[in-house]
């Protein structure tokens, strides 16, 4: 199940991208599908028509996770 992950890059903008599984606590690199910036615009420091990117885990200040489809039907408690 590929997931939806904001990377916060050291000294640059934000990337969205997908990836297939999260990093485990050995990996050194992390393998991005479709990175685009947060607004869906081309990355500016990467080629045009860059499909796939692998980043050096120690470059990445940290991840967050988007809630994928399965995760926005849950629904939390609610006060009446």
């Amino acid at each position: 199940m590929p997931f939806s992950i904001v990377l916060h890059i050291a000294n640059a903008e934000p990337v969205l991208a997908d990836v297939d599984e999260l990093p485990g606590p050995t990996d050194v690199l992390l393998k991005l599908n479709n990175p685009r910036r947060v607004d869906g615009k081309d990355v500016t420091f990467l080629m045009d028509k860059v499909v796939t990117v692998l980043w050096p885990l120690e470059k990445i200040n940290f991840i967050e996770i988007l809630p994928g489809e399965e995760d926005e039907e849950i629904i939390g408690f609610v006060r009446e």
